[in-house]
């Protein structure tokens, strides 16, 4: 019998903790990820501005790229686009999003659900240059990997800015980051991403 994962304890110092985990599908691996765990201390302070957005309220509920309307994370999108007919556009997006309903006062668990919501619609960001999306015919986009950072304590039920960029895209890869700010403007969390873009003409 194949266990569904392997962990690794690739190190527990005085201050931080690494872990290296393999999820198993039919015996072979399918997903690999490496967490490094710090404990919390005092040190330097700083971060880059929030970017201008407009507040949520302001905006239109939609459901983003493959959520449905009942799914786990509300989106709203300060720029909306219909990604089967839009055209070229810069390869920028602005977001809000938030889960759905309340949940308890876990940490852990806001940041699970943050690191969820994060990989949708990210890779979107790379294809807007040149008009793609996912749902077109002969689009194939496949995440290769994905980075997150959390600075500062937030609460994923409450809404978070999602300001991402992609300032490259090659050889059937495209890369993109992104900044997660809170209302008050901290940044909490920073995400980068490579992805698989394929065209079949």
């Amino acid at each position: 019998m194949h266990r569904p994962c392997d962990v690794d304890r690739i190190r527990d110092g005085a201050s931080f903790t690494t872990r290296r985990m393999v999820a198993i599908q039919h015996g072979e691996p399918i997903f690999h990820m490496s967490a490094s765990f710090h404990r919390r201390e005092e040190g330097v302070s700083h971060q880059c501005a929030m970017p201008e957005a407009p507040p949520p309220e302001d905006l239109t509920p939609r459901a983003g790229p493959r959520v449905r309307v009942e799914g786990p994370i509300e989106f709203r999108y300060v720029d909306p686009r219909d990604p089967v007919t839009a055209g070229p556009r810069p390869p920028h997006s602005q977001l809000w999003l938030r889960t759905a309903d309340a949940l308890p006062d876990d940490p852990l668990l806001h940041q699970a659900m943050l690191a969820y919501a994060s990989d949708y619609s990210f890779m979107g960001v790379a294809m807007q240059p040149h008009g793609l999306a996912f749902q077109q015919p002969g689009v194939q986009g496949v995440s290769l990997d994905h980075a997150m950072w959390f600075h500062r304590d937030f609460r994923c039920d409450d809404w978070l800015l999602y300001d991402a960029d992609s300032p490259s895209a090659e050889h059937a890869r495209g890369f993109c980051r992104g900044a997660l700010f809170d209302r008050a403007g901290r940044l909490v969390a920073s995400v980068a991403q490579e992805g698989l873009i394929r065209v079949r003409r």
